[in-house]
């Protein structure tokens, strides 16, 4: 490789909002803007949205970017305690050029990854207003501030297929390239994805060339051994429990149908997707006899199925890089996952050129921005020239602007003092939290 790390253009597939509180004011009627979700504030200062009896409270990990490491944890729980650019779009460009990325895909929070707090809701009329109402604001609002800096990423009514193919439409209209969907729709009470209810909407998907994001933890909960198990051991499995969502989407009979299928595996790192393939070439053929799959693949290789239709995507991943020639070097895209706990911000360049140098200058160009160009049809330089979307433009702007990336304390746990020692986290921890959350909505549903 041979490419300055200040050339490099970078696209990141998976970043998130924390939305802010005005999200609806601008995209319904007065009438439907009092039963849309609405954010609070309770005696401790604690966010949180409610919507039709549920109580949708912040979780810690997913906006701890720009704090000491020291305080990670259940933590934030207000807009306060995080910084500006996880829910205010201008700060977003600011951290952006700082952190040298070009451009971004964002998921949602007080909807879910997949809009699944509006297949919850009981009154289903109101919750496809407030869905589009959303996906107005993400696509117009949040994305259509900074033309060319964001991928619009839509979410689908999928309890009411007619309404799905509708919205498909409406947001393709807008310029939207993809949509996030849950793996598994069972657990909102839809048909499992083999299901012929599903056939008009991967019909419309493939008619609008729209990618569907299928982000981890949306529908396949990550495992973990035991409430004693250290919380690091959880996270460390996280990204290959998506395994389970790819295997069940790979053997999609819908993929033989569609041959222009794309479905983005959101934060799922690449480093394990070599045996994944392999094994599910070993099955398929140890077992196609009596399972009758064989003509769900049609003759061909699973792995096959998977590279042409499977985009994956990394953070820091030098085992995967090293390894690219194992899978598919054209569907594998970067993603900074800010703000989240796992991100590199705002130091993403250091890391991603120190991993990319076992790659050639063309490899490079695709995971870093080439793939994710094509596979979301999303073209950032009919807005910019390139060489103002390189890392090193991006941060002599960031520069300019006098943005601070330095971490600073927002009031979460303290570093320990010399000699002390702190209780190991465990995942029980985590689950008690959910836990206590849950009660909490119990209580404001009655």
């Amino acid at each position: 490789m041979t490419i300055n790390m200040n050339d490099m253009v970078i696209i990141s597939v998976d970043d998130h909002i924390t939305e802010p509180p005005d999200l609806f004011d601008k995209h319904l009627s007065p009438e439907h803007l009092a039963t849309a979700p609405k954010f609070c504030t309770d005696e401790n200062g604690k966010n949180y949205w409610t919507y039709q009896g549920m109580y949708m409270p912040s979780v810690g990990l997913n906006a701890v970017v720009g704090r000491p490491p020291e305080e990670y944890g259940m933590e934030p729980s207000s807009l306060e305690q995080m910084r500006k650019g996880v829910y205010d779009v201008h700060a977003r460009i600011d951290d952006m050029n700082a952190n040298g990325i070009a451009a971004s895909l964002n998921f949602g929070t007080v909807a879910g990854f997949d809009g699944g707090r509006f297949h919850k809701a009981e009154n289903k009329e109101l919750a496809l207003i407030h869905l589009r109402a959303y996906n107005d604001w993400h696509i117009d609002e949040w994305c259509g501030a900074y033309p060319g800096r964001f991928i619009p990423c839509g979410i689908l009514p999928t309890w009411d297929m007619d309404a799905t193919i509708a919205e498909i439409k409406r947001i393709a209209a807008k310029g939207c390239t993809a949509v996030a969907l849950n793996e598994n729709p069972t657990v909102n009470g839809l048909p499992s994805i083999h299901d012929e209810y599903w056939e008009p909407m991967w019909k419309a998907i493939t008619d609008y060339d729209i990618t569907m994001c299928l982000h981890i933890g949306g529908g396949n909960p990550s495992p973990h051994a035991s409430m004693e198990t250290p919380i690091e051991a959880w996270i460390t499995t996280m990204p290959m429990s998506v395994a389970v969502g790819a295997a069940d989407w790979l053997n999609l009979s819908a993929l033989q149908r569609y041959p222009t299928m794309k479905i983005a595996l959101s934060e799922s790192g690449i480093g394990w997707i070599p045996y994944f393939m392999e094994r599910a070439d070993f099955s398929h053929a140890r077992h196609k006899a009596w399972t009758n799959s064989a003509a769900n693949f049609q003759g061909k290789k699973p792995s096959d199925v998977f590279r042409k239709h499977f985009m994956s995507c990394f953070i820091d991943d030098d085992f995967g890089l090293k390894n690219l020639s194992a899978f598919d070097e054209d569907m594998v895209a970067y993603e900074c996952d800010y703000p989240h706990s796992d991100t590199l911000w705002p130091e993403v360049p250091e890391y991603l050129h120190k991993s990319v140098q076992c790659l050639t200058d063309e490899q490079v160009a695709k995971v870093t921005h080439k793939n994710a160009m094509r596979f979301f049809n999303f073209d950032p330089f009919k807005h910019y020239k390139r060489e103002e979307l390189t890392v090193g433009a991006l941060r002599a702007a960031a520069a300019a602007a006098n943005v601070d990336t330095t971490p600073k304390s927002y009031g979460g746990a303290k570093p320990l003092a010399d000699g002390e020692e702190g209780r190991r986290v465990v995942s029980g921890d985590l689950m008690k939290m959910f836990a206590h959350h849950a009660e909490a909505q119990t209580r404001s549903a009655k």
